[in-house]
């Protein structure tokens, strides 16, 4: 009893030990070990988002410095305190006037 597909090139390359090896690590590495290929496509997902936040709460930092030294002059800090906290000096009165629909927000 002869196999038919001895002499078969498909045959040969798929009855290759090395083959069934090389498969078998490559399936190994791809799908199920613990650094497979998408537990590396998550992290680096992680990782740039991580690197996104990173810099936006830097330019948020320099905007807070900015605010903070403006903040170091009394004009400013009396601006500030009239507008953020309705502040006013004793004999002042302040008039709050909000327009119904009005689509303007405070800025913070």
């Amino acid at each position: 009893m002869t196999n038919p597909y001895k002499n078969k090139s498909w045959f040969k390359f798929l009855s290759n030990k090395y083959v069934w090896v090389l498969l078998f690590f490559s399936v190994w590495m791809i799908f199920l070990d613990n650094y497979s290929y998408f537990d590396h496509r998550f992290l680096n997902k992680q990782i740039d988002e991580l690197e996104d936040n990173a810099t936006y709460y830097k330019e948020e930092i320099k905007k807070d410095q900015e605010h903070i030294k403006e903040l170091k002059n009394s004009v400013q800090i009396e601006k500030y305190a009239r507008e953020k906290y309705y502040m006013k000096k004793d004999s002042e009165d302040i008039y709050i006037i909000e327009f119904e629909g009005d689509s303007a927000t405070v800025a913070e």
